[in-house]
């Protein structure tokens, strides 16, 4: 019998989850990262379930944050992806290289992609290396509809600024 946790990691290595850019802002200070794990949490009312990883520049802003941006991408973002994904806001003010506009509480709107959700922030749950934030739908947009989504599959041999673990 293999080990419950290699076999788990087998089981999930071939998904082809899709890829979003997540946006913050907190205390005069904005950041960004590229993330896989977003996910429809309710219908009514709309609800998202967003993780970051613990490891990554953005966390510490998020939890300061009030509320998160998620962008979702499509296959024309691959540059971008790798801009949010590839480099660290210890390091690089990833927002000097991309379109993008202020939006409430001075959250970063990134232009160019599939779309985007705003939300308040309503809980916080620590899932390991990761913590899970649920938020409202409280704006949205399409930006550039009807694009297929950019997927892991698209992003995987990018090296992250940061470990996921």
């Amino acid at each position: 019998m293999p080990n419950p946790e290699q076999a788990f990691h087998e089981l999930v290595a071939d998904l082809d989850y899709p890829m979003f850019i997540v946006t913050c802002a907190a205390d005069r200070e904005r950041s960004g990262c590229l993330v896989g794990f977003v996910t429809q949490a309710s219908i009514k009312p709309a609800r998202l379930i967003v993780l970051i990883s613990k490891q990554n520049h953005t966390f510490s802003v998020v939890q300061r944050a009030d509320v998160l941006a998620v962008h979702f991408l499509h296959h024309g973002n691959v540059e971008l992806a790798g801009l949010f994904g590839e480099q660290t806001g210890d390091e690089v003010d990833k927002f000097r290289f991309c379109e993008w506009k202020q939006g409430p509480q001075g959250v970063p709107l990134l232009l160019g992609t599939k779309g985007w959700v705003l939300g308040t922030i309503l809980a916080r749950l620590d899932s390991g290396d990761h913590v899970a934030h649920l938020i409202t739908v409280d704006e949205s947009d399409l930006d550039q509809a009807g694009r297929h989504f950019l997927s892991f599959a698209a992003v995987k041999e990018m090296t992250p600024g940061h470990p996921a673990s």
